[in-house]
């Protein structure tokens, strides 16, 4: 570590510099374009040793040109699992950062950015050049630098290192490497796409738009979600979600709830957002003070923060605050708040209340964070809604045929091969395609969304050389800023802004009233989130059109789906038809050739087991681990009921994709009657799964005891009395309302309802694996070891979670 220089050169054995560093280390954050074994066994020791006396250590990789070796990813997943570790996926993008930053408690900082990667050669033996510089020396550079590195830590493009992920990642390495076998000419390669990314990445300037502090009132829909937000804390909840399409004003939402609160932490993950929210907040409550916590400014003390995720997602600075410094705290487009960067924060503070507010309503991402707010979603519109109600502007969706074959493009998982999908792409021809339809459907302002930044260049340079003034906007835009293409676009000077995912979340530009999209559309939650980039009301504007090409691409037949007018029918055992049903004031123009293509994609529709099983590998994939069944539900694509429906159970589904080693077979095999039952049993109330809680709370050993109504009564009442909701739905009414005091009369009849209920009911049902006989309630279970117990009791517990949460789930939903 340096101690008197400010600023040093390292041009060999870096590994020495980086092994002092890490001595006394509180945060060690690596950021590299390829990680090879070498390196990680070089370091392994010492990175172990800094996570054994507590220090945060976090790592990111990028998987450019196959370059890391899935050996160096597993070696680094197997030193400690307390170090963070993600890789960025880079779709054929250039990914070359070498830095290496240690965080100190005193203060102190220590930054290396250079040359060096992380393998043996570059941080031992190889001819590198790497600068290295204490905080002291420019500290506004070194929280920069932090702050970049957690934003890029936690991308979405990033993916969490586990052994599923190290599966997906070595099966596409070996792909490449068959097919590229030359790997000094890949390195060659990977040098010279290091030269040409010299552009400077654009730095948003936030305009400052003079607001007047004229005290301002809710409108239509945020009086709404205030009045559902009313109801949740009458009710006792302490958190909660508002889904609220783009357009309909979360913030001000948000900013009106914080009036019923005294300080205020309010989270976004782009610096634009908390610029914004920040302004709105000062007009709805002038007489607070306001401050801004990110890489930059620590304005920590003020009634209302506005915080940056990437700086509170690092341990010393959520830790400079106590758990309970806020009332209130908002997380802002929540649906991100399922990443490790949000979870860390929500789980270390301990508000009042937490609100989640976001525009994205589909299921993937609603499930995404159910979890996070208790799964009370207070209120909710989706943006058909919004329309009917006049408070979003109509739409025209014109679908365009795209002869491209998908189906000979490579999928990884995720996504569609960069390199193939480009190939198809960057065709005169098929922009050709695209600048007709503009020309033919289009009206003054054009947002066009494309797959990559080569595809935007390229459409951008047609559309040139046809006399329009268009721009390409990303990160790699050097001739012209973010705010300066949104001002231009304002105006009138731009006809077209090609961009990739650059407006799906935290700008608005409410005169845009024509979307083009030329991507497939691979994430309904990005397809959602962008549709909203047009429907916001302006002046002169009086619908958005959307122009969208249609191909033989995953999520084609049901992307239509989101601008229906009736909701999917799936699950209700209805078909669902490929041709929507357009919204009042909407319409929905399909070419002959797209009808006919939607209809051919809805009949080759994935069958269902494969797709459930799929949607589950999926989630285990990213989970690192087998979900329970709980988190099945509350962050699987499919519903987690289709899969007890398929299969009687989730443990059978797990005997039926052969994920049961052998011991886990025989005892399944064995049980398999006593694990439907508590799968299928009817439950109208929640009693039955509360009295096998109770039973299951006794430990492994224990559970399958024999229980009286008198042991379970106390617990019975506990549980539904804890919690508002519970009681309302479970334990109301005239005669369940006498028995909210406990006491000695409140004991007895509970006592009395326990055994004529759950235990007579459930043990005189058909085919129940229940007894009830002489004021015993018992488990018709004998096992042969503890093993089949201790294993048995896991999954039932499973079971029995995920039953009383959908129950009260369900009963919330029809009640609201």
């Amino acid at each position: 570590m340096l101690t008197k220089l400010n600023i040093k050169l390292i041009t060999d054995n870096l590994g020495d510099e980086l092994i002092a560093g890490m001595q006394h280390a509180s945060g060690i954050y690596i950021m590299t374009s390829f990680i090879m074994q070498s390196g990680v066994n070089l370091l392994a020791p010492h990175l172990k040793q800094a996570v054994e006396r507590g220090a945060e250590v976090r790592m990111l990789a990028g998987d450019y040109l196959y370059i890391t070796q899935p050996a160096g990813l597993q070696a680094l997943h197997d030193i400690d699992s307390r170090i963070e570790a993600r890789l960025w996926r880079s779709a054929g993008t250039s990914f070359h950062p070498k830095a290496y930053l240690f965080d100190y408690d005193n203060g102190e900082g220590l930054l290396i950015v250079g040359s060096s990667n992380f393998s043996f050669s570059a941080l031992k033996t190889g001819y590198e050049w790497n600068l290295a510089m204490n905080a002291e020396a420019e500290p506004y550079t070194f929280q920069m630098a932090l702050e970049k590195f957690m934003e890029n830590f936690y991308h979405e493009t990033t993916l969490p290192v586990n052994p599923d992920t190290i599966a997906l990642y070595q099966a596409e390495y070996d792909h490449y490497h068959r097919n590229n076998p030359e790997l000094i000419q890949r390195i060659t390669d990977m040098e010279e796409a290091e030269l040409e990314t010299g552009a400077a990445s654009d730095t948003l300037t936030v305009e400052r738009v003079e607001e007047s502090l004229t005290p301002i009132r809710p409108r239509a829909a945020q009086e709404l979600a205030l009045e559902a937000l009313e109801r949740t804390l009458e009710e006792q909840y302490d958190k909660a979600m508002v889904v609220m399409a783009t357009g309909l004003g979360k913030t001000y939402l948000a900013g009106f709830f914080a009036q019923k609160f005294r300080r205020i932490l309010f989270i976004a993950h782009r610096e634009e957002i908390l610029f914004q929210a920040k302004a709105s907040f000062e007009r709805i409550m002038p007489e607070r003070t306001y401050g801004i916590y990110n890489g930059q400014i620590k304005d920590g003390d003020a009634d209302c923060i506005f915080a940056s995720i990437y700086t509170l997602s690092r341990r010393k600075h959520r830790e400079s605050f106590a758990r309970d410094a806020f009332d209130l705290i908002i997380v802002d487009e929540f649906h991100h708040a399922a990443a490790s960067s949000y979870n860390q924060v929500i789980e270390y503070f301990q508000p009042q209340f937490l609100l989640g507010i976001t525009a994205t309503p589909d299921r993937m991402d609603g499930k995404d964070v159910y979890a996070l707010c208790d799964g009370n979603v207070a209120y909710q519109i989706h943006f058909i809604e919004a329309i009917r109600q006049q408070w979003l502007a109509p739409y025209q969706y014109y679908g365009v045929y795209d002869d491209t074959d998908y189906s000979q493009i490579r999928w990884l998982g995720t996504r569609y091969d960069e390199e193939e999908l480009l190939a198809a792409q960057l065709q005169d021809s098929q922009a050709a395609k695209i600048y007709e339809a503009w020309i033919k459907h289009k009206q003054t302002r054009t947002i066009g969304f494309c797959s990559s930044i080569r595809q935007a260049d390229f459409l951008a340079e047609c559309f040139r050389k046809q006399g329009h003034p268009v721009v390409s906007l990303h990160s790699r835009t050097a001739e012209m800023s973010r705010s300066e293409a949104i001002r231009r676009l304002n105006t009138g000077e731009l006809d077209v802004v090609f961009t990739v995912d650059l407006f799906n979340e935290g700008i608005d530009i409410p005169s845009v009233d024509t979307l083009l999209f030329v991507r497939p559309t691979e994430s309904m939650t990005v397809f959602t989130q962008q549709v909203g980039r047009g429907l916001r009301l302006a002046e002169g504007k009086s619908h958005c059109v959307i122009i969208d090409l249609i191909g033989n691409y995953r999520n084609a037949d049901i992307k239509l789906e989101l601008l229906s007018d009736t909701p999917s029918a799936e699950g209700k055992g209805k078909r669902y038809s490929f041709l929507p049903e357009a919204p009042a004031y909407c319409d929905i123009q399909l070419e002959t050739r797209v009808v006919d293509l939607l209809q051919e994609l809805t009949r080759k529709r994935m069958p269902h087991r494969d797709k459930l099983l799929q949607d589950f590998l999926a989630l285990k994939s990213e989970f690192g681990r087998i979900p329970t069944y709980l988190e099945l539900h509350l962050h699987g694509q499919s519903p987690a009921i289709a899969y007890r429906s398929e299969f009687g159970s989730f443990i059978g589904f797990q005997h039926w994709a052969g994920l049961l080693n052998d011991r886990e077979e025989e005892v399944y095999q064995r049980y398999k009657a006593w694990l439907e039952d508590v799968e299928k049993t009817s439950m109208n109330k929640s009693y039955k799964m509360i009295v096998l809680l109770y039973m299951l709370n006794r430990g492994e050993t224990r559970w399958t005891e024999s229980v009286t109504a008198t042991e379970a009564a106390p617990f019975f009442h506990q549980y539904l009395t804890s919690k508002e909701y519970r009681k309302r739905i479970d334990f109301s009414g005239k005669e369940s309302s006498t028995l909210w005091e406990w006491n000695d009369a409140t004991a007895v009849k509970l006592t009395k309802l326990i055994a004529d209920m759950p235990m007579s009911k459930w043990s005189g049902a058909k085919g129940s694996q229940t007894s009830y006989e002489n004021g015993n309630f018992t488990l018709k279970l004998d096992f042969q070891d503890e093993h089949e117990k201790q294993l048995l009791h896991r999954w039932t517990l499973e079971i029995c979670l995920y039953r009383l949460h959908l129950h009260f789930e369900r009963k919330e939903s029809e009640i609201k």
